[in-house]
């Protein structure tokens, strides 16, 4: 953070400590506060326990008005009764970064106080007019926001086409069919009964298993490019099967030029849908490994995060599960997926926790990607079954967990030292990653369940080189959402997808960004547009933003 911001707030004493890679005792993440930023999630307790309460809200990092600095905005929930549908509370939240690097509510003034339950959010420019729009994704009808680029909203769902009233938790904006528009991909949850009443083994009333009530199916909306969405869940086959949907993920998992969709099911086989570049596709999970973990099990599988910890050139999956289950990871190896996860180093550590959002990124810029997750339990700790609703409920709260990466898969769990991340325990749910200062590095956004918002800047001392790279298309007047990135870099090559929304309810920045290490120069840059066309770019500097174009590079 810049020594102007760090004179405007102030820098919480607590910090996020590491033990590697020559980052022994150093300060890796301090908490920011007196930002603006006062936004607390709103959970009206009914003491009957409906399942929404505990799933907590979204999060998404955004230039809202053009101006070259990244904004935030949150979902807010509200109150479940067992006779009528879920209802919002307070309206969600936007806030305005301001040239000083402090926040502003600006949420009357743009639009965007959606009064819905509110779970997932995702960002994209659904008319190619070169602004940010907004898809918010409630327990209950969504709603969609057009932006008019000055960061004033309008709420188009009635005139769009968009019919979405089930529980939606995440949401993605992908170009599906590659004709140049943003289609949308809506993960749904389950047909909640909140009459319906679960209890722990003494007879508490407490939350239910998600495997208590019927999963729904998916949604895919076609963007017509006329300001209207046409929903083809039945016909492009995501709507053959219902499941019990939290995360999403979009990203070229077979690396033929067009997208896929990875979606993480609690308590049943993930899905994995690959593009059969015909407006459908065919569910191949099972085929190709990340249905089940190595032992045939379904996991309750919540936060998903894409990336190559291995440096194979390839992308990797990690998914974050329920406790007494162990995350994921799930290693590409032959045009197929096999789970890495005790060899990871990432099995153990996770047993006693219930992991959420997640997020893979350099946070030292040596080259390797590392790994942050949010926790916080969905049912309370044992012992924790008697009291008031307020004292039961801080027994759902976790630690959250940090990792750094070596660059071979394996990674070293650093959250015992964790500090800021980690301290205090809380009930944590969505994950951002977005340069929130633009120094070069990536900093985060958490929200927590009945808590409040925390922004955590990096200051990892003696960090690596670094380049962010904007994938464009001027025709388009935005980022191209699926292209993949190779840096050439100090013999290495790194990849990156401009893919923002995933993790868990979440839509981070989607600017790609490289840790380069030592390497002082950079060799060559390529794209790999949707459709799989591959341009070179030349670029040298490092240390520095870049925007590379579409049909600008040498083929």
């Amino acid at each position: 953070m810049s020594n102007r911001v760090r004179s405007g707030v102030l820098v919480a004493c607590m910090s996020l400590f590491a033990a590697c890679n020559g980052h022994t005792g150093s300060v890796l993440f301090s908490e920011v506060a007196h930002t603006g930023v006062d936004h607390v999630h709103t959970v009206q307790l009914t003491g009957t326990y409906p399942l929404p309460e505990i799933m907590g809200a979204g999060c998404a990092v955004f230039d809202a008005n053009g101006d070259g600095r990244l904004d935030l905005y949150f979902t807010d929930a509200g109150r479940v009764d067992s006779n009528k549908p879920p209802t919002g509370g307070a309206p969600n939240r936007f806030y305005l970064r301001q040239a000083d690097g402090s926040y502003r509510d600006a949420t009357a003034e743009s639009g965007l106080g959606d009064s819905g339950y509110g779970m997932g959010v995702a960002v994209g420019d659904i008319d190619n007019d070169g602004d940010l729009d907004v898809y918010v994704g409630n327990d209950g009808p969504d709603a969609l926001y057009r932006n008019d680029g000055t960061g004033k909203f309008t709420n188009v769902t009635k005139t769009s086409g968009i019919v979405a009233s089930e529980w939606t938790c995440s949401v993605a904006f992908l170009d599906h069919d590659n004709d140049g528009w943003l289609d949308i991909f809506v993960v749904n949850y389950v047909l909640h009964d909140p009459a319906q009443q679960c209890r722990t083994q003494s007879g508490r009333p407490s939350y239910c298993s998600p495997k208590v009530f019927p999963g729904l199916p998916d949604r895919l909306y076609r963007n017509k490019g006329d300001g209207t969405f046409e929903d083809i869940s039945a016909q492009s086959g995501i709507a053959h099967v219902a499941s019990n949907g939290l995360g999403v993920i979009v990203d070229d998992f077979n690396d033929d030029g067009w997208l896929d969709v990875l979606v993480a099911n609690d308590g049943e086989a993930n899905h994995l849908w690959i593009n059969n570049k015909d407006r459908t596709f065919r569910e191949d999970a099972l085929i190709m490994g990340v249905a089940v973990n190595a032992h045939g099990a379904a996991e309750a599988s919540m936060g998903v995060a894409a990336g190559d910890v291995d440096a194979d050139g390839d992308v990797d999956l990690f998914m974050t599960h329920l406790l007494e289950e162990t995350n994921t990871l799930y290693l590409r190896e032959n045009n197929t997926f096999v789970d890495g996860s005790l060899r990871s180093g990432l099995g153990k550590p996770s047993f006693a926790f219930t992991g959420f959002g997640t997020a893979l990124f350099d946070i030292d810029h040596d080259g390797d990607l590392d790994l942050a997750i949010a926790n916080g339990r969905v049912q309370p700790a044992h012992g924790a079954e008697d009291g008031p609703d307020d004292q039961v409920w801080q027994r759902f709260a976790e630690p959250n967990q940090l990792f750094l990466g070596d660059g071979r898969g394996t990674f070293a769990d650093r959250s015992g030292t964790s500090g800021v991340f980690g301290q205090p325990s809380e009930v944590s749910r969505a994950l951002a990653t977005a340069d929130l200062d633009a120094d070069g590095d990536l900093d985060l956004v958490l929200t927590n369940c009945r808590g409040r918002v925390r922004i955590y800047d990096n200051v990892a001392p003696d960090k690596g080189h670094w380049l962010q790279v904007r994938a464009v298309d001027k025709a388009l007047k935005r980022e191209v959402f699926g292209a993949v990135v190779f840096v050439h870099a100090g013999g290495r090559v790194h990849r990156r997808t401009v893919s923002p929304q995933n993790s868990y309810l979440t839509s981070s920045a989607s600017t790609t960004h490289f840790g380069l290490g030592a390497a002082t120069r950079i060799e060559r840059a390529e794209v790999r547009w949707p459709g799989g066309k591959l341009e070179t770019f030349a670029v040298e500097a490092v240390d520095q933003v870049v925007t590379l174009t579409r049909g600008e590079g040498k083929q």
